[in-house]
Parts: C-alpha cells; sequence; structure tokens
C-alpha cells in the first residue's frame, strides 16, 4: 500500500511541475507535449531507483530512450503515408506501427537495455 501512495504522490507532483512549465512555454501546444509522458517516466524512474537500484534504472532508461525514438519513426512513417501516399488512418497507422516495432526491437537488439 505504502508503493501505491509513493506512486501517487510522487506522479502527482512531477506532473504538476510538467504541467506548470508547459503552461509557461509558447505555443500552448507544448503543454500537451509535457503533460504526460515524460512526467510519468520521471516518476517511475525515481521509484525504480528506491526499489531496484541505479543500475536497474539505468537499464529501464535506455529503453524508454528506445522507445522514444521509435515513437519520433512512426510518426515520421504515419505523416509520410498520409500526406504523401493518401493512405486512409488506420491503414497508415498499421504499417507505421509494423515501422515502431522493427526499429523498437533493432535499438534494443543491437544496444541492449533492460537487464
Amino acid at each position: 500500500m505504502t508503493e501505491y501512495l509513493l506512486r501517487f504522490i510522487a506522479g502527482g507532483l512531477i506532473v504538476s511541475a510538467f504541467s506548470i512549465l508547459g503552461d509557461m512555454l509558447r505555443p500552448k501546444s507544448f503543454a500537451g507535449l509535457l503533460g504526460a509522458a515524460p512526467s510519468v517516466a520521471l516518476a517511475t524512474l525515481s521509484i525504480a531507483v528506491v526499489q531496484h537500484g541505479p543500475q536497474y534504472v539505468a537499464a529501464e532508461s535506455w529503453t524508454m530512450i528506445y522507445g522514444a525514438i521509435a515513437l519520433g519513426c512512426y510518426s515520421i512513417v504515419v505523416c509520410h503515408l498520409l500526406m504523401r501516399f493518401h493512405f486512409s488512418a488506420l491503414p497508415a497507422t498499421i504499417l507505421a506501427f509494423a515501422a515502431w516495432l522493427v526499429v523498437a526491437f533493432a535499438l534494443l537488439a543491437g544496444f541492449g537495455g533492460a537487464a
């Protein structure tokens, strides 16, 4: 029960801090980027440091970085399929998801990650 309370408090504080930062930036569309994923990732990593130690968190942070790179590739593929090749949304996202998987697992296989 203590772990859930710690997650709730740490997550809430970090989400609030990122929300304030996003509110201060221009354009306001940055607020959405800073609202969820970075704050949840930091809260998760801070709790993992306490529970598993810094070596574990270092490996987990690399897998988060690989996922972010793969998400960037997914976004580029979706944009190209929608704008240049005029795919509809569902086929574009399915094909781009395949690209995301290939990039994410290639990075994981090539560079390693969580032990």
